[in-house]
């Protein structure tokens, strides 16, 4: 009778020790898919922001150059417009 109560006792003692085991293991993946789920949200972030940077950075840049571009020959025209009415009232 004591053989069977200390064979109860340690298999109980088995089927606890592998239940917690099997605990531990659930909660240690838990964390580590929310510790990927934060680290790629923070990674993703800091490459958007990166690359929005980088490309408005760029974009404006470019409107730019374009704008400061159309304005010096807008600026041209005119001053091409004013001394031809210079010159028109001159003569």
């Amino acid at each position: 009778m004591k053989e069977n109560a200390v064979i109860m006792i340690i298999s109980i003692t088995i089927i606890v020790l592998n239940m917690m085991m099997i605990i531990v293991l659930d909660i240690k993946n838990a964390i580590m898919v929310a510790t990927m789920a934060e680290v790629t949200t923070v990674t993703m972030a800091e490459i958007m922001e990166a690359t929005m940077a980088e490309v408005t950075a760029a974009t404006m840049a470019e409107v730019t150059a374009v704008t400061m571009a159309v304005i010096t020959e807008v600026v041209k025209d005119v001053a091409a417009v004013g001394a031809g009415c210079f010159n028109l009232i001159n003569n």
